[in-house]
């Protein structure tokens, strides 16, 4: 009996029922059997359960019979929600030929649901308009099918009314899916040509490739070429996910599976590179024979590379150092690792004279840099220090060269440059009319620039998409939560990268004990300079423990103190022992203290620890 291949995701706005959705499609075809099924059982990090939040995409492939009695297999990949993952959202994209849009029924349409179908059209992949949530007591339907009709230029009576929790009608999904996703296109009898959307690191097997196959055929044991990288294997494995690795005996055209490369250095298999065959290039030949499922010889060509993911464009650098520095070389590898399993992190060596070894890091948002802190000392068992995060800076000498800095401490002497400039975003903001007065007022304290804006919806459902530009300097600190503040939790944003702009900006150091602490020093427009360096001395004052002498903070621009704090000395009661006697006595114990505090600081005796948590609290305003 033949089976028909549907490949799709699931894409939607943080928290808006993804994963449970996805729980019941694995009920429903009965891929999990019901003694092992879990909630979220797709999220398959502890570190997501805890959060409620999908941090990486996740492949299944489940089998299901339609009402008409065919059979088809079901490839679906689950993916985050978040702003910050929307890289992981773009991949999964490029990997299928459909998408359920899933909207909650109480929050409605929100700016990242917005985001992600704007991929998933310019990716001209079948939309399936679901709204999830319909147990929810009190929720209003219809202006919410009125936004998707306005959206998606359909009628109401193709949108969906789920509910991912109770299971009502999910089985009419699934129908949807195989009726309107359309099938891949089946060339077996040509090239190989697959796609790696993912991967992950096998201690024992190598790299892991996660793939899309597009043209011909695999099975283990062949040889296989990454077009980019030119890196030559043979393939160990190949299957299919249930979601765990299940082997099979190959892989054919339009499905999506796993393979085995069992390469050990993770550079050479990258996401986005193109697998193929390995003899056509490597004997030389234009083209040659292969067999397809038949078992039929066919005359196949070079296969050219399959269109590659952009490159991701990190937004947040921090610096990431082990607290041991014998660990410099652990932190290395689990990076690697990492990066392997998360395209869009970005890192590379550097040195601090504070510090040591360790690696300046890219991340797409602050979320995305606690999630990756957050792995690398659970996965991987590695403490860490970090700097302040920051974004990168375009430096325009007074000589013509230009430079691009990502840390405060490469930030050379202000007579030898001519401009700064920095990294700007474009944001849409969703938000229900009402609140866009105090949104507006927000925007302009934080130098924003409105661009534009649209209304959708009717009377008091009607809400706004306001379209501004704003610093990513700026936005990336409290913004957001500013946002949720003024707007009592209904707006939401989405961001992308706009370009770079000339900002009147200046070095800010903060020093510890009248020593400069490089993790703190920081990038700051000129005329906030006071007002940053207040607020960080008066937030270190309460992070930093006491210690048996007196600690300064201060914040400095050059060699001038522009705020300054004290952290007094814990003190021994030195006079308690006396039972009686002159006041001198007293004095003198006292006395003697005072110069032994003092001599502790003049020795460099007295070291302050700071804790890694202030690192990340110092950016909170």
């Amino acid at each position: 009996m033949s089976i028909s291949i549907r490949n799709f995701c699931i894409i939607a706005h943080v928290d808006h029922g993804k994963s449970t959705l996805a729980d019941r499609f694995l009920e429903l075809t009965k891929t999990i059997s019901p003694n092992k099924m879990q909630p979220q059982y797709l999220d398959r990090m502890p570190l997501e359960r805890e959060r409620g939040i999908t941090i990486k995409l996740q492949p299944v492939t489940m089998h299901w019979q339609d009402s008409q009695g065919q059979n088809f297999m079901l490839n679906l990949i689950d993916t985050p929600g978040h702003v910050d993952f929307s890289y992981e959202v773009s991949r999964s994209l490029a990997a299928v030929e459909g998408a359920i849009l899933l909207v909650d029924a109480g929050q409605g349409v929100q700016a990242q649901t917005l985001a992600n179908l704007y991929l998933a059209k310019q990716q001209h992949l079948a939309i399936i308009p679901v709204i999830n949530k319909i147990d929810l007591p009190n929720v209003d339907i219809e202006p919410i099918k009125r936004d998707l009709v306005d959206l998606l230029k359909i009628s109401p009576d193709d949108i969906i009314l789920t509910s991912a929790k109770t299971g009502q009608n999910v089985a009419t999904i699934l129908e949807r899916i195989v009726r309107d996703v359309p099938a891949p296109q089946v060339r077996t009898n040509q090239a190989l040509r697959a796609l790696i959307f993912d991967s992950v690191y096998d201690e024992y097997r190598g790299v892991v490739a996660f793939v899309r196959l597009f043209d011909g055929q695999i099975k283990a044991g062949e040889k296989i070429k990454m077009m980019a990288s030119g890196a030559q294997t043979e393939v160990l494995e190949v299957g299919i996910f249930s979601p765990d690795l299940k082997s099979q005996g190959a892989l054919a055209s339009g499905e999506i599976g796993y393979m085995v490369t069992g390469l050990k250095e993770i550079e050479k298999c990258r996401v986005g590179d193109t697998i193929t065959i390995a003899n056509l290039r490597e004997f030389g030949h234009e083209s040659a024979q292969i067999r397809d499922i038949s078992g039929k010889l066919v005359q196949i060509s070079e296969p050219q590379p399959l269109v590659s993911y952009q490159e991701a464009n990190p937004m947040v650098f921090a610096g990431i150092y082990p607290q041991q520095g014998s660990y410099v070389n652990k932190l290395r590898t689990a990076l690697q690792k990492l990066k392997l399993n998360d395209a869009s992190l970005f890192f590379e060596p550097e040195c601090s004279t504070a510090l040591g070894l360790g690696f300046r890091a890219g991340f797409l948002g602050l979320l995305h840099l606690d999630i990756i802190r957050e792995r690398l000392k659970r996965e991987f068992n590695i403490d860490l220090v970090i700097t302040t995060p920051s974004v990168a800076y375009r430096l325009l000498y007074k000589d013509g060269t230009e430079k691009i800095i990502h840390r405060a401490q490469e930030m050379p002497d202000p007579s030898h440059l001519d401009k700064i400039f920095e990294p700007w975003a474009k944001v849409e903001i969703l938000t229900p009319v009402k609140y866009v007065g105090a949104i507006m007022e927000l925007v302009n304290e934080y130098r924003g620039r409105f661009v534009s804006m649209e209304y959708f919806g009717q009377d008091k459902d009607q809400r706004a998409i306001i379209h501004y530009h704003i610093s990513f300097a700026l936005l990336l600190a409290d913004f957001y939560d500013k946002l949720k503040s003024v707007s009592s939790g209904y707006a939401s944003m989405a961001y992308d990268f706009l370009d770079y702009e000339a900002a009147d900006v200046i070095k800010l150091d903060i020093l510890v004990a009248e020593e400069p602490v490089e993790a703190f020093a920081s990038i700051v427009y000129r005329d906030d300079a006071y007002y940053h360096g207040r607020r960080v001395v008066e937030k270190l004052k309460n992070l930093i423990p006491r210690q048996m002498f007196e600690i300064k903070v201060q914040a400095a621009l050059g060699g001038k103190i522009v705020a300054a704090e004290r952290i007094p000395a814990m003190r021994k009661d030195v006079t308690a022992k006396l039972y009686g006697g002159d006041v001198t006595r007293k004095n003198k114990l006292l006395d003697k203290q005072k110069r032994g505090k003092k001599k502790m600081m003049q020795r460099g005796i007295g070291k302050v620890d700071i804790p890694p948590q202030a690192y990340l609290e110092v950016l909170k305003k």
